[in-house]
């Protein structure tokens, strides 16, 4: 698995564990991302661009450091 892979799987975890709205919540990550979390899969690589707005993206909607 790859660093891309990983920050989704952790975004996910978080959004399970506090019970949000999970379409709703990854959608707004997505946009602000610049990319649909759909799409990122196991065997996706990994580009540090998109890993580091992924992270920028959920913190700000998260509010925490992933």
């Amino acid at each position: 698995m790859g660093s891309l892979f990983d920050a989704k799987t952790k975004i996910e975890s978080i959004i399970v564990e506090r019970k949000l709205e999970r379409s709703l919540t990854l959608g707004k990550i997505g946009l602000k991302a610049g990319f649909m979390l759909a799409f990122v899969k196991q065997d996706t690589p990994d580009d540090a661009e998109k890993l580091n707005k992924l992270r920028l993206a959920a913190q700000e909607v998260l509010g925490t450091t992933i």
